[in-house]
């Protein structure tokens, strides 16, 4: 589908942005909005780029959760991770608004002479809003598998805090239990009784605000996830889209051959006409002439 995509670029000469990548496509002053269009696909692509930064602190901060066990530098960790998501959560919000609007310009662009839809201007627009909304929707997928990710490492550190302090590997019920409640001190009475309250109460207090953290964070990351779905549908509509303005040109091209071939034919078909015309006519004449030369027999009155 993308090879018949490629050279749906409109320019002077001055060059071919990558569609695939999701690049703009050149323009020049008489574009057909092109140059809007690029402009406004510009935007789109630094908030995204935004997005992908946030992604990689919040894996970073979430690797350098798991060797905390004070209460209070988990705190911090929470504050930081809570902050960073709200940042994504209002980019996010605001390059969806901008790529719905996008494509409500593509289908009002199509109006306009010379953009129809299947022209190169209205291929070139819905494949490069299609790679954006694509590269944001497999984005927001990522934040879905960073929180999967954060739930499931936070029950192993919780299952090595057990054993850290009991000497002993607690049951899938007990794991579940404390992940549910982030109250620890009921399953650590008697490592209280024997090491003391104080001793304990840290990894006690580390618990309880990782488990805040945690649900705190996937909470908010949980949000993300409709806006995840809402691409989802954006790029399967525009990839139908793409798809039946595909089969469009293959049709088109398809039928150009053909008709080419039955023009062909049909040139043969008239050569050979004409040709046994002429026969035809050369044998008539030398039937008439024998006719007449026998009728007349010009040889006798001679």
């Amino acid at each position: 589908m993308n090879d018949l995509l490629t050279d749906s670029f409109v320019g002077d000469g001055g060059g071919r942005g990558d569609i695939e990548m999701g690049r703009q496509v050149p323009g020049s002053s008489s574009d057909m909005g092109m140059e809007a269009f690029n402009k406004q696909i510009q935007e789109v692509e630094k908030q995204v780029e935004k997005l992908s930064g946030l992604l990689r602190k919040l894996k970073d901060t979430n690797e350098e959760s798991k060797s905390v066990t004070k209460a209070a530098a988990m705190k911090a960790i929470k504050k930081r991770m809570e902050k960073d998501i709200d940042e994504v959560g209002k980019i996010a919000r605001n390059v969806k608004a901008r790529l719905e609007a996008i494509n409500k310009d593509n289908f009002a662009n199509r109006q306009k002479p010379g953009c129809e839809k299947g022209t190169s201007i209205d291929r070139s627009r819905t494949n490069v809003t299609n790679a954006v909304a694509t590269k944001f929707k497999d984005l927001m997928l990522e934040f879905q598998t960073l929180r999967q990710k954060i739930q499931d490492e936070y029950r192993e550190v919780v299952e090595r805090r057990v054993i850290t302090v009991t000497g002993t590997r607690p049951d899938e019920q007990t794991i579940d239990r404390l992940i549910e409640t982030g109250n620890s001190e009921q399953i650590f009475q008697k490592a209280i009784q024997e090491q003391g309250r104080g001793q304990i109460l840290n990894t006690v207090e580390e618990i309880q605000e990782r488990h805040d953290a945690v649900i705190e964070i996937e909470k908010k990351l949980l949000d993300l996830q409709q806006i995840y779905l809402d691409m989802a549908v954006l790029v399967e509509a525009q990839g139908e889209i793409l798809d039946n303005i595909e089969s469009q040109v293959s049709t088109a091209v398809s039928n150009v051959q053909s008709g080419t071939v039955a023009l062909q034919n049909a040139k043969k078909r008239q050569k050979n006409t004409r040709k046994w015309t002429c026969i035809a006519i050369i044998i008539l004449l030398i039937i008439v002439a024998v006719i007449v030369l026998g009728v007349l027999k010009p040889w006798k009155s001679s």
